[in-house]
Parts: structure tokens; C-alpha cells; sequence
């Protein structure tokens, strides 16, 4: 089963949690962004990546905007279930922009990354990258991917929400619209997909029949159909 959160920002006992617990060998967990646990680089953080990468089952994260992508970046790209990615360790992978991977028969288009809404402080405290926006290059290279997918995937893992679905939950700032917010709005009228799951609005909640917004919650991206027992 593959199984949904967000926003875990480097808190270990996110993944002590009854839900977390519950989960099985062969089981997938997807963090929509904002990992948290690439931040440093010490002995203590390899320490805790190497016991993320040893659980029975497997931990995949897209990026966010709270990322050390220098950290990130040192990881060497290979092939892994159809798409790029960068194995962290043992069952711990990052999941890049723009790629299609196929899980458990499920076919999910990943695209992490957005636009700090605190970027000025970020700045002068040291700790924003420009890099938490997607290129334009990364934005073709996913467009490219969906095509050859037949513009149809099952999920859509992101850490920025839908354009149409963020105006429905925070207060508009403005009427333009950044280079994500476009490429996201494109997808939606032109692709395909059963859910979209995000993060980065630190809320629980199923915003329409197809987009769910994911923070610690532990979401099953499909329902397992309840058995029934009959008499003879």
C-alpha cells in the first residue's frame, strides 16, 4: 500500500506515530515536501538517514522550499522504478521533478519545489536557495515525461498546491503568477490523473473529490475494499 504525508521538517517522531506504525514491510510512505532531514550534514543526521533507510518499508520524499539542496544535490542521480532519483539510503530516496515512477502498479508524477513565503528572512538568515523554484528546463523535461505517459498517471505528488485549489484555501496575494503556479495550471487542464496530493499549507484536508492537502496526516492514496462475509 502506498501511503501519503507532508511536512515532516526533520521531526524524527513523525515517524514513531501510532499511523507510522501501522505500516508493513513492502509498504511505501511519500512526503509531499519539506523533508527536513538533509539540513546539516553532521554525524547525527547521517546517523538518523541511515535509520529512516532501514525501516521495513520504503520512504520517498519530493522536495519543498525548507531543503539544503547543496546537501541534496551531492546524492548521485541513477534510474529507480522508471524515473530519476537519488537513493539517501537503504529504502530512503529523494524523488526529482518532473519524473514517472511506477509503484505498487501505480503510476506517480512527482514534481517538488516551490516559492518560500518568508524568502526575504530565509535570505538573511543564510538559509533559502534559489533552487527550491523549478527551472524551466525541469518543467519541460515533466511536460515531456506526461506526454510520453499518454498525459494520463494515477497520482500527482507535489509540495505546491494546484493553482485552483490554493486560491480556495489562502488568501490571494496577488494576480500573477509564478512559473510553477503556470506550469501546475497547465497540468490540470491537460492531464489526466485520479489525486493529487500536496503539501506546504501545514493542513489535513480533502479539498475537493481529487486534490488533498496532506500535512500529518498518514493517507492511503486509495481505499481497500472492506471484505464482506456471507452466511451459506
Amino acid at each position: 500500500m502506498i501511503y501519503l504525508t507532508a511536512d515532516t521538517h526533520g521531526e524524527l517522531d513523525r515517524f514513531d506515530s501510532a499511523q507510522v506504525r501501522r505500516l508493513k514491510a513492502g509498504d511505501t510512505l511519500i512526503v509531499c515536501g519539506d523533508f527536513g532531514f538533509i539540513w546539516d550534514g553532521g554525524p547525527a543526521e547521517d546517523k538518523i538517514l541511515k535509520k529512516l533507510g532501514k525501516k521495513k518499508y520504503q520512504i520517498l520524499f519530493v522536495d519543498g522550499t525548507h531543503e539544503n539542496f547543496d546537501l541534496l544535490e551531492q546524492y548521485p542521480v541513477s534510474q529507480w522504478n522508471g524515473g530519476k532519483a537519488r537513493q539517501i539510503s537503504g529504502n530512503l530516496y529523494y524523488l526529482l521533478r518532473g519524473q514517472i515512477y511506477e509503484i505498487e502498479g501505480k503510476k506517480i508524477f512527482t514534481f517538488g519545489g516551490g516559492e518560500s513565503s518568508e524568502k526575504q528572512y530565509r535570505m538573511a538568515a543564510g538559509k533559502w536557495w534559489a533552487r527550491e523554484m523549478p527551472t524551466l528546463e525541469e518543467m519541460r523535461e515533466g511536460a515531456d515525461n506526461l506526454k510520453a505517459a499518454g498525459r494520463q498517471v494515477d497520482y500527482i505528488v507535489t509540495h505546491s498546491p494546484p493553482p485552483k485549489v490554493c486560491s480556495d484555501l489562502v488568501e490571494p496575494h496577488n494576480e500573477w503568477k509564478n512559473q510553477l503556479e503556470a506550469f501546475f495550471e497547465q497540468i490540470t487542464k491537460q492531464i489526466h490523473y485520479e489525486k493529487w496530493f500536496f503539501g506546504s499549507l501545514h493542513i489535513d484536508r480533502k479539498v475537493t473529490f481529487k486534490d488533498y492537502a496532506l500535512f500529518q496526516q498518514i493517507l492511503p492514496a486509495w481505499e481497500t475494499p472492506s471484505k464482506h462475509h456471507f452466511k451459506k
